[in-house]
């Protein structure tokens, strides 16, 4: 499946249209997918350093954490059609080409490397509601302004994608190590950005005593 999905993306690549691009044109170019399919395809440009993504397709990734939440992700994939709001959202021609070909990448990249294993995993109610808190958590953080804050996020993301595409209980661990860097680098940025930010308060709230003392 995934090989023959890295081929029709690669072929969708190259007639998309020269205007801008929405998401939902990204969809359709999937055709009638696996769940999971959706949650890679809002992650991967979030991979990309498309100006402005992250913020936008956050919103529609904590929707798809909804979805997984009631049990209905699979819909989104078998319909080819994302939610109105995430489906408005256009790109340029030239990244929307770079989405596919870098999807298409992915796909044929896991076609070689995921297999149906630890199934238990990317099954069930109880998993699908554990995954989903994990989508919202990963969505969250690449909403938030943090520097170089998507591209794990996104990583795990995709992995989830995976893991439920092809069944794979191993992608859907190693989104959740992935995850757990994503939080690790989340903090330590805020952290480090709080340390700094206080030092530079402090060093500007003693400029005026300096200048004072050298008169």
């Amino acid at each position: 499946m995934t090989q023959a999905l890295s081929e029709r993306l690669r072929r969708a690549a190259a007639e998309l249209p020269p205007e801008r691009v929405s998401l939902q044109t990204l969809a359709a170019a999937h055709g009638p997918a696996a769940q999971g399919t959706f949650l890679i395809l809002l992650s991967a440009p979030c991979v990309l350093p498309v100006p402005g993504v992250g913020s936008l397709l956050g919103w529609g990734l904590l929707a798809m954490a909804i979805a997984l939440w009631r049990q209905d992700a699979s819909q989104w994939a078998a319909q080819a059609q994302l939610p109105s709001k995430v489906a408005d959202i256009h790109l340029p021609r030239l990244w929307a080409e770079r989405v596919l070909k870098f999807l298409a990448r992915f796909y044929g990249t896991a076609g070689r490397l995921a297999r149906t294993r630890l199934t238990h995993l990317t099954e069930g109610e109880v998993t699908q509601r554990w995954l989903a808190a994990k989508v919202a958590l990963m969505a969250i953080l690449i909403v938030l302004p943090i520097p170089l804050g998507n591209l794990f996020p996104a990583l795990s993301l995709m992995l989830v994608g995976m893991g439920l595409v092809a069944r794979d209980g191993l992608a859907v661990l190693a989104s959740s190590a992935m995850a757990a860097v994503s939080v690790l680098f989340s903090v330590a940025v805020l952290a480090a950005g709080w340390v700094w930010g206080l030092e530079l308060w402090d060093l500007m709230a003693h400029i005026p005593t300096r200048l004072m003392s050298e008169r």
